[in-house]
């Protein structure tokens, strides 16, 4: 349905969806008749949804023949027809958004609340406000904390994407909720949602859009993680990260979307050098070489990849991984002047790190044929006292090597030399 606001009192509390039939039960609230009796005979819930009060099972439903006929001209009016799947926009009641998240510690209505709440969030931010206010960020955060204790999936799916349409921005009350589960165990929950596969019984619900989610929100835990909590990441972590990087990479849509909050991920853990190591041990030079080959990334995305690679590249390991690759050096060389600055100061440095520690005969012979000292000569042709410390990086690395770089018959010499000078 498009924004027209529906009256709330055509609204039914508990699905929030336009009444078909409403009826009025002993407590004094009017719900639509097959969600109450769905509410009564699902879970065995005895007690009025919006007032806790008791509900007998057996209790009667008193038509409100009036509110009906209401619903329906409106409906004629507007050119609506309620389906047990209309869709709208209205402003929640607090109450009922408490009492909702009140519903998740019971076992037989929790799916039903937590899509609920779902809608909810879907609908407005200024649903998405009232619903961080009232305490649903750490509502489903606990749930995730149930689903991770006890190896299940159901409502794994809704709690994450409630958690990715309110956002876990580090407020005051997000912090609070980490005091409560540490940032250590967030991420143990959401390292164990990027592992799960399609052999988790799961054939109903989207694993894709779960890990899409749970990368988001990964991203914004470690970015405001302690760095005392960066430094007890464990290999299986790194593994993980990997992984989706490579599931990315292979074309899977969906979570090509979360390729930037992988790398910021990847970014923030690598300036520990225990990371670094397990990062290369998974295999993060190769699928990073990999990712940026694809020739699908933009200008911001392959600003990370080098980012990473700069880090990566610092160790002998890192740049071993690099030369390894057929195409590794090749590829970080045509970057240079073809995306931004960023890139090439990084590009530079990884060269730079390359021809300082890692120039034996044959690297510096690859550095001939893909172009690296071609490049470098490029890049000292450039004017402007903006790319001074470029310039500086190529004549250093130019300058490193020239003996043997001057007799090549891939090289004018004289081209060499007057950039030299």
């Amino acid at each position: 349905m498009d924004d027209r606001e529906i009256p709330h009192h055509f609204i039914c509390p508990i699905s929030l969806q336009i009444m078909k039939d409403p009826v009025t039960v002993v407590t004094g609230i009017t719900y639509d008749r097959e969600c109450i009796k769905r509410w009564q005979t699902r879970g065995q819930n005895n007690t009025c949804p919006v007032t806790n009060q008791p509900l007998p099972p057996s209790s009667d439903f008193t038509p409100n023949h009036n509110l009906r006929r209401l619903i329906e001209s409106w409906c004629a009016s507007q050119h609506v027809v309620p389906t047990s799947k209309q869709t709208c926009n209205l402003k929640v009641n607090k109450v009922i958004v408490l009492n909702l998240i009140k519903n998740l510690k019971q076992q037989e209505s929790q799916v039903d609340s937590l899509k609920s709440i779902e809608k909810i969030a879907s609908e407005s931010e200024e649903n998405r406000v009232l619903l961080k206010e009232v305490g649903v960020v750490k509502a489903m955060v606990m749930i995730i904390v149930s689903c991770y204790k006890n190896r299940t999936i159901v409502g794994l799916n809704e709690a994450l994407n409630v958690l990715y349409l309110v956002g876990f921005t580090q407020d005051n009350a997000t912090r609070s909720i980490i005091n409560i589960v540490e940032h250590d165990r967030i991420i143990k929950m959401l390292t164990w949602v990027l592992d799960l596969d399609n052999n988790n019984n799961c054939d109903d619900i989207d694993i894709t859009t779960m890990k899409f989610h749970a990368i988001v929100l990964l991203k914004e835990i470690i970015q405001n993680a302690k760095s005392q909590v960066l430094e007890r990441l464990n290999r299986d972590f790194f593994k993980t990260i990997v992984l989706i990087l490579q599931q990315m990479r292979k074309g899977n849509k969906l979570l090509e979307k979360g390729i930037k909050e992988s790398l910021h991920v990847m970014l923030t853990t690598c300036t520990w050098p225990r990371n670094c190591s397990m990062m290369i041990e998974s295999g993060a030079v190769f699928e990073l070489v990999e990712l940026e080959l694809t020739g699908s990334t933009e200008k911001g995305t392959t600003e990370l990849i080098m980012g990473v690679l700069f880090h990566l590249c610092s160790t002998a390991d890192g740049r071993a991984q690099l030369l390894g690759h057929a195409g590794g050096l090749a590829m970080i060389t045509k970057r240079i002047g073809r995306v931004s600055p960023k890139v090439d100061e990084r590009a530079l440095m990884i060269i730079s790190l390359i021809s300082k520690f890692s120039a034996n005969d044959g690297v510096l012979q690859e550095m001939m044929k893909v172009g690296t000292v071609e490049k470098l000569c490029m890049v000292l042709q450039v004017n402007g006292r903006d790319h001074s410390n470029t310039k500086d990086k190529a004549r250093q690395i130019l300058k490193r090597h020239s003996n043997v770089w001057k007799d090549s018959p891939c090289l004018d010499v004289t081209l060499l030399t007057r950039y030299l000078n």
